[in-house]
């Protein structure tokens, strides 16, 4: 398959078993999913649930021990991958003795040909800093600004974002998120964007991954995901889950008081005294968190591809 059929909506990173054992323990096992290419997606779990672990594979910094990942077909880091994507890490390094100007003429002779010297600036420019300024002078906030910016003037393909905002006030990090999105939109980049601030993620997110202890337990359209679930909630005095919940997965139940609220996966219709309602996004992202043991969904367009055997 061509590199342009692969840039206008097929795949753009897909994991089949993968496996990353950190010393005596898995960062990530039997992981598999598929991310079309230009989604923007939402990659929410836990502290340790594999989050880096995942965005540092696909970026190239780390081989798996076990199954594979691809990244537009390739392997991830291969020569003709790693101008495609682009990444930032939660640590943000950069060199604190170049200025800004340094560092974006940095960005530009380490990608000849792909540089976009006007949207970096864009970035920068949006946040008031002078371009004299050096680097190791800056707030943290502003690092996080110059680091998006020199990701952005790579002009990648792929966009990886391992909690970029963390560092940043709430009326920042939403006209942050806003030209970051409006720079992705442009020009059709697939983000992946780890974050624990679940309300920022919300209408901002087509795509979801959701990862508890290494694993894949969600992944797809958000919209998709959402339709498959149900918030139930009614008057329940008896122990144990009632017992019209028994043709459903049951995510999560939880009583106060008198009235119980789950979130199930229904198998038709709701029998009984029960309110049905779709869920928002946080309700389910939170749901799941709290019972990482719930049975994994993957819609048809995250479902890894059959491998094709050569005769």
């Amino acid at each position: 398959m061509t590199e342009l059929t692969y840039r206008h909506g097929h795949t753009a990173l897909e994991a089949v078993g993968l496996g990353v054992r950190r010393r005596r323990a898995w960062a990530l096992r039997e992981c598999s999913f598929r991310l079309p290419a230009g989604r923007v997606c939402a990659l929410v779990g836990p502290n340790g649930a594999g989050k880096s672990t995942l965005l540092s594979l696909a970026a190239g910094l780390l081989r798996p021990a076990e199954g594979s990942i691809t990244v537009f077909g390739g392997r991830p880091g291969d020569v003709a991958v790693r101008p495609r994507v682009a990444y930032v890490s939660q640590d943000k390094p950069l060199f604190p003795r170049f200025t800004i100007a340094d560092t974006l003429r940095m960005g530009r002779e380490l990608n000849p040909g792909r540089w976009d010297q006007a949207a970096a600036e864009r970035l920068v420019d949006g946040g008031g800093l002078s371009h004299s300024a050096r680097v190791g002078d800056l707030s943290g906030g502003q690092r996080t600004r110059v680091a998006l910016a020199l990701a952005l003037g790579k002009r990648p393909e792929l966009l990886l974002l391992d909690e970029p905002m963390a560092d940043l006030d709430p009326l920042a990090r939403h006209e942050m998120t806003a030209a970051l999105m409006a720079e992705a939109a442009e020009h059709a980049t697939t983000v992946v964007m780890a974050s624990h601030v679940l309300s920022e993620l919300d209408g901002v997110c087509d795509y979801l991954l959701l990862m508890a202890d290494g694993r894949i337990r969600l992944a797809g359209e958000v919209e998709d995901l959402l339709a498959a679930h149900a918030v139930v909630v009614g008057r329940h005095e008896l122990p144990g889950t009632p017992r019209e919940f028994s043709p459903h997965t049951v995510v999560e139940a939880r009583s106060t008081g008198r009235q119980l609220t789950a979130l199930l996966r229904p198998d038709g219709p709701v029998r009984g005294p029960w309110r049905a309602a779709e869920p928002s996004l946080e309700e389910l992202l939170l749901a799941h968190l709290r019972a990482p043991g719930a049975p994994a969904l993957l819609t048809p367009s995250a479902e890894p591809r059959p491998r094709r055997v050569a005769a």
